[in-house]
């Protein structure tokens, strides 16, 4: 199924799937039970344009947190549940909009159901998440280890379970580490699977392999007309898997809106700091509200051209620069302006 024909769901104010724009996730990574520092972080994620919000519930005290949680932020708030039914069911009391379990951990029937019915009462979607770390041992077996086949099965099978106790309110996610099998298993389970699908590269790493990772694995996953929420899975601050999912969708085409920073790799005939400037850029538009490409290049080889191409531009020369807008010169600016002249450009802007 792709994103126009996966069934739609609600989360909190935020709708998924049925052709509805994907939804940018992340996780807080503060102790739930800390209500101040968690809800610091998630106001913060906001700002970063995180549009769906997950906590870990490791603690009854977690899930009673998520109450006072969701009165001061403003984005919907997801229960990440593993092991512990009587958790899940205490998020869902406390006002989570959404709950992630894996069936196969949350123990026997009778306490999936009693998840379930739960969420039933408040008509609150449940995640199905499974991740390859944690396949059931028969269909390691039964598949020769961990493979997109296995992992397809088991998100099915625990589907197919929930869908037998009357709830069809769900979201489905298979997450691995190795991204050929995961793009493998969301080809397959878009295949078999009537649900919105959360799709990211679990475990994926450091802000360098990460960001690798998840930009080929979604890329993958998402130009095939496949996923409707992402995570960027991180080690590291939030904020920087919200920015990378949204340039992530951005550089797809699934995402409008914002500043879209174009830079040279620079070289020896780069006569300005461009990598400092381009960084202070990226960093200086992250909040304005413009849809505009702004081009920071380093020479007179392709710089003007460049620049010309996007909507504002600087070609770097010898310790000064060419503020370029529209394709036409607007005046030579100092390299130590060159920051505030692009700025109040931006600040100013007007077509």
């Amino acid at each position: 199924m792709t994103r126009e024909e996966t069934r739609k769901v609600q989360i909190g104010d935020v709708t998924i799937g049925g052709g509805s724009p994907v939804a940018i996730q992340s996780m807080t990574n503060t102790r739930t039970e800390d209500v101040p520092a968690t809800v610091e972080q998630i106001l913060g994620l906001e700002r970063a344009g995180c549009e769906i919000i997950r906590c870990a519930v490791p603690t009854m005290e977690a899930a009673k947190a998520l109450g006072e949680i969701k009165q001061q932020i403003h984005i919907p708030l997801v229960a990440d549940i593993h092991f512990d039914y009587r958790l899940a069911i205490a998020a869902i009391q406390h006002g989570a909009d959404k709950i992630r379990i894996n069936p196969g951990n949350i123990g026997d029937k009778d306490r999936v159901r009693q998840v379930v019915e739960a969420a039933k009462e408040r008509q609150i979607p449940i995640r199905v998440g499974v991740n390859s770390g944690s396949l059931e041992k028969e269909l390691v077996e039964k598949y020769g280890g961990v493979t997109a086949e296995g992992l397809v099965e088991s998100a099915l099978g625990q589907v197919h379970l929930i869908e037998g106790m009357g709830y069809e309110n769900l979201v489905v996610s298979i997450k691995s580490s190795d991204v050929l099998m995961c793009v493998k298993a969301y080809e397959e389970i878009a295949e078999e699977c009537p649900y919105p699908l959360h799709v990211g590269i679990t475990e994926a790493g450091t802000l360098l392999a990460g960001n690798i990772k998840s930009s080929i694995g979604l890329g993958l996953i998402l130009n095939e007309g496949i996923g409707d929420t992402i995570r960027v899975s991180l080690t590291g601050d939030p904020r920087e898997e919200v920015k990378s999912a949204k340039l992530i969708l951005k550089t797809m085409g699934l995402r409008k809106g914002g500043i879209e920073v174009v830079s040279c790799p620079t070289c020896g005939r780069t006569q300005i700091d461009l990598i400092s400037l381009a960084n202070q850029v990226e960093d200086m538009v992250a909040d304005i509200p413009l849809n505009l490409k702004v081009a920071v290049m380093g020479c007179v080889v392709n710089g003007p051209g460049e620049a010309a191409e996007a909507d504002l531009g600087i070609a770097g020369g010898i310790g000064e620069g060419l503020l370029i807008k529209k394709g036409e010169v607007i005046r030579k600016v100092p390299e130590e302006d060159l920051l505030d002249a692009l700025k109040q450009e931006l600040l100013n802007w007007h077509e």
